[in-house]
């Protein structure tokens, strides 16, 4: 016996009230064809006639009259599962955790707490800002819901939705007046840089930027700590270091650093939206994810995330 399935009772439905084939078909956007074959399975499903067929319509048989009141509760529950999957997504996640890296949390955090507040406004937020592998330790852990991050090299456990890319600037003390607007990357040699330590995606791209132009980086010190001391480490000239133009614009804004872009060849890293495959999702993360991309699409096209172009 085939199985019953909600389209072919609501099918069913439909022709019992219009008593006709072809208006069913009219009321569900349907050819007659399609409407029928539907009735048939559902008759053979059943094993019984469900409706006695004139050229006037179709009337309702005893045992089709019987189904139509089970049809209906059928509908009915379906109508109010509905409902309710709509009132739980309306009222969000009891928690959500996010995280992002530095530079992506001080720019982007403030505006998406506002617009998942404004969507949820009983949901508990919790950001939390960090290093990319131990965001990604985080993920997999479950211990938060959703990342923002530089997009890694190997992305296998993770669900990535790519937002926008930032090209990589050489920051320097702002009296090096040697250097312009632009910086050739084959030239980095020539600087004393201020990198994270290898385990950092920064100074691993960094590394690569330099086998690929056919350099050695020249390393001043290392720094593991906030972009902020690295940043005061720059302006207090101990070298300089690489970081996207929205990491120091407003010390750029201010006279404090110099930014330049590097140039032959320009670098970018692509920021994207992240959650763990092994990992169940927390409820609503599709419209969760969906608010944080306009969030940050806005927070970019605002001019609010300077040196960021839109994927």
């Amino acid at each position: 016996m085939s199985s019953l399935n909600s389209d072919d009772l609501a099918c069913f439905v439909c022709v019992a009230n219009t008593q006709s084939i072809s208006r069913a078909a009219l009321e569900l956007g349907a050819d007659q064809s399609t409407v029928s074959r539907q009735i048939t399975r559902l008759e053979a499903a059943l094993d019984t006639r469900l409706f006695h067929r004139s050229g006037r319509g179709v009337v309702l048989t005893e045992a089709g009259a019987t189904l139509l009141g089970y049809a209906r509760q059928v509908a009915a529950t379906l109508s109010e599962a509905r409902a309710a999957m709509r009132a739980s997504s309306a009222q969000g996640p009891a928690q959500l955790v996010i995280a992002a890296q530095p530079t992506i949390a001080n720019t982007a955090f403030a505006a998406i707490g506002t617009a998942l507040k404004e969507r949820y406004p009983a949901t508990k937020l919790r950001f939390v800002e960090g290093l990319a592998s131990p965001i990604l330790s985080w993920l997999a852990a479950g211990d938060i819901d959703v990342a923002l991050l530089y997009l890694p090299e190997q992305q296998g456990a993770l669900k990535v939705d790519v937002l926008l890319e930032e090209d990589l600037t050489l920051v320097t003390p702002a009296s090096w007046s040697h250097v312009g607007p632009t910086f050739q990357a084959r030239r980095l040699g020539e600087v004393p840089l201020i990198l994270p330590s290898t385990n950092s995606g920064l100074r691993m791209l960094a590394e690569a930027l330099a086998t690929r132009v056919g350099i050695t980086l020249n390393m001043a010190m290392e720094c593991d700590a906030s972009n902020a001391v690295s940043m005061r480490l720059v302006e207090d000239g101990c070298g300089a270091t690489l970081l996207p133009f929205a990491a120091v614009a407003d010390r750029v804004a201010q006279g404090r650093l110099h930014s330049a872009r590097l140039i032959d060849p320009v670098v970018t890293r692509q920021v994207a939206v992240a959650t763990a495959r092994n990992r169940p999702a927390v409820a609503e993360l599709w419209d969760v994810m969906q608010t944080v991309r306009q969030s940050v699409r806005k927070t970019v096209m605002s001019g609010a995330w300077p040196g960021a172009r839109l994927i």
